[in-house]
Parts: structure tokens; C-alpha cells; sequence
């Protein structure tokens, strides 16, 4: 990491913040965490946020963290990848589909998938994440291809869900934070 690791020697913070945090994270402070308790309103609002956005939404876990890895790969966010590629096969997610993610991001990301692994509603996500990550705008085309699968309230979530990690890779990526 480019900053030194946070601890409470360094930088006291108050003590129900730093349980907040590790309550969420079953008891163990993770690197991306002693980056953020340097700040702690960031930290404060982070833990509530990516809560949330992690586990408060019910839109498909395994679609949320599709995106959330396509973010990863396309950023670059190797940090992001190694703790999201877990909890998409947890949710449901096969380790085909994510070597066929891998591919596609390698070969032409900005591409529709042609990746037989990735499903048809996959492969939308994968290439909504990839604009949204790579180009900001949506295609229409895309956005009505999502529509046909989504409701609103998914599409809201599963929208949300990518703008974060796309922020959260930023973060990582500038900061140099590297998997625990």
C-alpha cells in the first residue's frame, strides 16, 4: 500500500467505529479498511454504504457481483477481484462463467460477450458493467437489452452496485492496496 497500514497507535478512532467495521467483517479488519480509518467520517460512511450495497439489496447477488468483477478486471482492481470472484461463486456463479469474463475482458471488452459459458442475462450485465466502466454512457441499445430483464428497482440496484465498485476500484487502484 502507498500509505502506511492504519492502526489505532497511529491514529486513535473511536472504538465503536473500529467494532461497526469489524462486526461487518467478521471480526477481522481487512486492508481496504486501514485505508479507509485514516479518515473516519469516510470510514463512518463507507461501512454504512457498502453494507448496504453488499448485503441490503435484493436484487441477485450473483448479477451484483458479475458486475462487481467485470468493474474488478476492467480496472484493474486485482484487490477487488480477489475478494468479489469468491462471493459470485458463493452466490451461485461458476467458475466457467468467470473464466469466460476473463476472456471477454481480455479479448474486447466494449464487445457484446460471445463467450458460451456467460448466459443471455450475463452477458448483459457483463457488458453494462463494461460501459459504465469503460465509456461512463450507456448505449440504448444495452439499457433496453437490461430493461427486458430488470425491473426498475433491479435496475436502480444493479446500476448502484457497479457505480460503487467502480469508485471502490479507483480507490484501491490509486491507493496501491494489495489482497491480504
Amino acid at each position: 500500500m502507498r500509505i502506511p497500514y492504519w492502526t489505532q497507535e497511529l491514529k486513535p478512532q473511536p472504538q465503536e467505529l473500529v467494532d461497526a467495521i469489524l462486526a461487518r467483517r467478521g471480526g477481522t479488519l481487512i486492508n481496504l479498511d486501514k485505508a479507509l480509518l485514516w479518515s473516519e467520517p469516510l470510514a463512518r460512511a463507507w461501512n454504512v454504504y457498502l453494507k448496504a450495497v453488499r448485503t441490503g439489496l435484493p436484487t441477485s447477488r450473483k448479477q451484483r457481483e458479475l458486475g462487481i468483477c467485470t468493474v474488478a478486471l476492467l480496472t484493474g482492481a486485482a484487490y477487488e477481484y480477489h475478494h468479489h470472484a469468491p462471493d459470485f461463486l458463493a452466490a451461485g456463479g461458476t467458475q466457467a462463467e468467470l473464466d469466460a469474463l476473463n476472456d471477454h475482458v481480455k479479448k474486447n471488452p466494449r464487445a457484446a460477450p460471445d463467450e458460451a459459458a456467460l448466459g443471455t442475462i450475463e452477458k448483459i450485465v457483463v457488458q453494462y458493467a463494461a460501459q459504465m466502466t469503460l465509456d461512463v454512457k450507456v448505449s440504448d441499445e444495452v439499457f433496453k437489452a437490461l430493461r427486458s430483464h430488470f425491473n426498475e428497482t433491479e435496475v436502480v440496484e444493479l446500476t448502484s452496485a457497479i457505480a460503487t465498485y467502480n469508485m471502490v476500484a479507483r480507490f484501491l487502484v490509486a491507493l496501491g492496496i494489495t489482497p491480504e
